[in-house]
């Protein structure tokens, strides 16, 4: 199994999910993770990734981590100081118009939102709200070319979307694609050698349907328009992705791995979970459970059967633990606080 991972976490595209799956895979395996200084829980985001904003490297030894994949903008030279040069990259993509809906909900305090009551409004007349100079722009335009490293307010042209097209490949080793979650859990699982356990999930920091809407036909196409960069990035990438499935796995085999993590999640579910699945944030009855509620979303979180086994209690916990509490756990583990 490959152990060296740099994952660049894309925002709202199910990849605080991937995010438990390397947890938990370098949590089993005894692996480091390159965290931010200080045990917080960005890279400094917004800004490019430096090497520095990671706790424990040094320039003048310099220190190899395992698994990097908290929010970070990427930018691989700097990124390559702190990952073994082995290391395989890889991302997630959402389709940029539910991305953006998404993003609308859980952003809504950025500048470019706060004086909006809907989506709508904004895309009627984008430029009368949304400001290139402000700190907090890429949640309303872009925001997976402005993740990727590039320019959110960037030329469009076709020349100019060929070399960041080609500039992504050049980086990353496979392109996953949220809408076929499972598909691209199994791709995951050949490309990086793992078992099937390793990749199973349930879906978190997903948020309740209550505050999901579906935008009219000229709303999106406003907002293809409007977010034309990361639209050319997710219909390249959504097209490969099936490329890379008939090359590695092939449509038959896909299939049949599908069923089987499908099966796999619902023997876990009917194991671990009170219930049928998640809960909504008030009906999460252990605090320690409870993810971060943030924006306008409500995100929903589960809650543990009782009296299992310790050692399935872990398992089960582990499973749905939200990121920024088992980010804590992990850092403590690598980083112990001095004894008093």
């Amino acid at each position: 199994p490959k152990t060296d991972i740099v994952f660049l976490k894309v925002h709202k595209s199910a990849s605080s999910t991937v995010m438990n799956i390397l947890f938990r895979f370098g949590e089993t395996h005894n692996l480091t993770f390159a965290f931010p200084r200080g045990g917080g829980f960005q890279l400094y985001y917004p800004y490019h990734f430096l090497a520095r904003f990671v706790h424990g490297f040094s320039p003048r030894s310099p220190r190899r981590f395992n698994i990097l994949c908290h929010h970070m903008r990427f930018l691989q030279p700097e990124v390559q100081k702190v990952v073994p040069s082995s290391a395989v990259y890889f991302t997630i993509l959402r389709n940029p118009v539910q991305l953006m809906e998404s993003s609308f909900v859980y952003y809504k305090a950025a500048s470019a939102f706060s004086r909006v009551r809907s989506l709508e409004e904004f895309l009627s007349q984008p430029y009368r709200y949304y400001d290139p100079a402000s700190g907090d722009r890429h949640y309303a335009r872009n925001l997976i070319t402005f993740d990727f490293g590039f320019n959110p307010d960037g030329d469009a042209s076709p020349e100019r979307v060929q070399l960041m097209l080609k500039a992504i490949e050049a980086s990353f080793d496979f392109v996953l694609i949220s809408e076929y979650f499972d598909e691209s859990m199994v791709l995951l699982k050949e490309l990086l050698c793992w078992d099937l356990d390793s990749v199973v999930s349930f879906p978190l920091n997903s948020r309740d349907s209550s505050t999901r809407s579906t935008l009219p036909d000229w709303a999106v196409e406003k907002l293809k328009a409007w977010n034309r960069l990361d639209w050319e990035i997710y219909t390249h990438f959504n097209r490969t992705f099936w490329e890379r499935i008939d090359r590695a796995v092939g449509r038959e085999r896909m299939r049949r791995e599908v069923r089987a993590l499908r099966a796999r999640q619902a023997e876990l579910a009917r194991t671990c979970l009170q219930g049928t699945g998640s809960v909504g944030p008030k009906d999460i009855k252990d605090s320690s459970l409870r993810p971060l509620q943030y924006g306008g979303a409500r995100i929903l979180g589960y809650n543990l059967k009782q009296g299992l086994d310790p050692e399935l209690e872990r398992t089960c916990r582990r499973l749905v633990t939200p990121e920024l509490q088992y980010s804590s756990l992990l850092y403590k583990k690598q980083f112990p606080p001095p004894a008093p």
